[in-house]
C-alpha cells in the first residue's frame, strides 16, 4: 500500500479523481451497507437522489486523492474568506475551525498551515488508524511546518487547549461521533445525532473565535477552494445547546455543496463505549 500510495503522489489531480469516480461508484454497487446508508442519510436530509449520487463519486474521490495530498507537490488553492481569519489573527486570540465531513477537509489545514502555519500553527485532531501501516504513514505525512496533530486522548485535548491559550489555531470535524458519555444528542438535519461536546468546551476554554471552514474540490482536477466563514453565533453554556448551534451551522456548509458531503458517513450511529 506504502508503494501504490508513493505511485498515486506523483499522478496529476485529475487523474486521481477520475479513479476516484471509478472507485467511488465500485464501492457503493459492491456493498448494500455502504449503499443503504449513503441514500437513507442523504434522504432523512431531504436531499434528492441525484445529490446523492453525485456524492458517490466525491467520496472515491476523496480517497484517490489523498496520496498526492499527503506525498505529493502542492495542490492549487484559492481562498474565500480570509478575511475573517486575518481578522482572527489581528486579534490575538485563538482560532478554532470547525469542518464537517465535506469536500476535502484534508487540503483546508494544509492550505491554513502553508499562508499562516508561520505566524500562528494549526494543531488539528484526529483519530489514529487502526491499521499499523496506515498510522505510520499518517503519523509521517500529517506533521508538518505550520501543521501540528494531537491524537482523541485526553493528553491531546490539553494539547488543543494549550493551542488555543497560546493564540494559535486548533481544527477538527465536529460531526465525528464521539464515545459515549463526550457527546449529547442534538439534531442533525432533523435526525437527533450524537454530538462531541468538545467543540464548545475548547472554544470557551480560550475564548476562541471560531471559524467555520471546508475545502470545495472543483472539478477537472483544478484544485481546491478553502470557505471560510464566522459562526454567526454565541455557543450557549448548555451542552446540548450548543450542540445545536455547532449542528446547524454544520448543515449550512453542507447546504452550500450537498453533493460534496461524505453521506455514507454513518453519522446516526449509537456511541461506541
Amino acid at each position: 500500500m506504502r508503494h501504490l500510495f508513493h505511485l498515486g503522489a506523483r499522478m496529476p489531480l485529475a487523474v486521481l479523481h477520475a479513479l476516484g469516480v471509478v472507485l467511488g461508484w465500485l464501492t457503493f454497487l459492491g456493498s448494500p451497507l455502504y449503499r443503504r446508508r449513503l441514500l437513507a442519510n442523504a434522504r432523512l436530509a431531504q436531499q434528492p437522489l441525484g445529490v446523492a449520487l453525485q456524492s458517490v463519486g466525491q467520496a472515491g474521490r476523496m480517497v484517490a486523492e489523498l496520496p498526492r495530498l499527503w506525498l505529493g507537490a502542492p495542490v492549487p488553492v484559492r481562498w474565500d474568506g480570509v478575511v475573517h481569519i486575518d481578522a482572527a489573527l489581528a486579534s490575538g486570540r485563538g482560532m478554532l475551525f470547525l469542518t464537517p465531513h465535506l469536500g476535502c477537509f484534508e487540503v483546508t489545514a494544509q492550505a491554513y498551515a502553508a499562508r499562516f502555519g508561520a505566524v500562528k500553527p494549526m494543531t488539528v485532531l484526529y483519530r489514529p488508524s487502526r491499521q499499523p501501516w496506515l498510522r505510520g504513514l499518517v503519523d509521517e505525512t500529517r506533521e508538518r511546518p505550520g501543521l501540528r496533530t494531537a491524537a482523541t486522548t485526553l493528553s491531546g485535548v490539553r494539547q488543543l487547549i494549550g493551542a488555543l491559550k497560546a493564540g494559535e489555531a486548533v481544527g477538527l470535524l465536529p460531526d465525528q461521533v464521539p464515545p459515549l458519555g463526550l457527546g449529547v444528542w442534538a439534531p442533525f438535519f432533523g435526525q437527533d445525532a450524537y454530538t462531541m461536546t468538545l467543540s464548545a468546551r475548547l472554544a470557551r476554554s480560550a475564548d476562541a473565535t471560531v471559524l467555520l471552514s471546508w475545502g470545495e474540490r472543483l472539478s477537472w482536477g483544478r484544485g481546491y477552494v478553502i470557505h471560510v466563514r464566522p459562526l454567526g453565533a454565541d455557543l450557549p453554556t448548555e451542552p446540548q445547546a450548543a450542540a445545536s448551534v455547532i449542528n446547524a451551522a454544520m448543515e449550512s456548509l453542507v447546504r452550500e455543496s450537498p453533493a460534496q458531503y461524505l453521506w455514507s458517513y454513518d453519522r446516526y450511529k449509537a456511541p461506541r463505549k
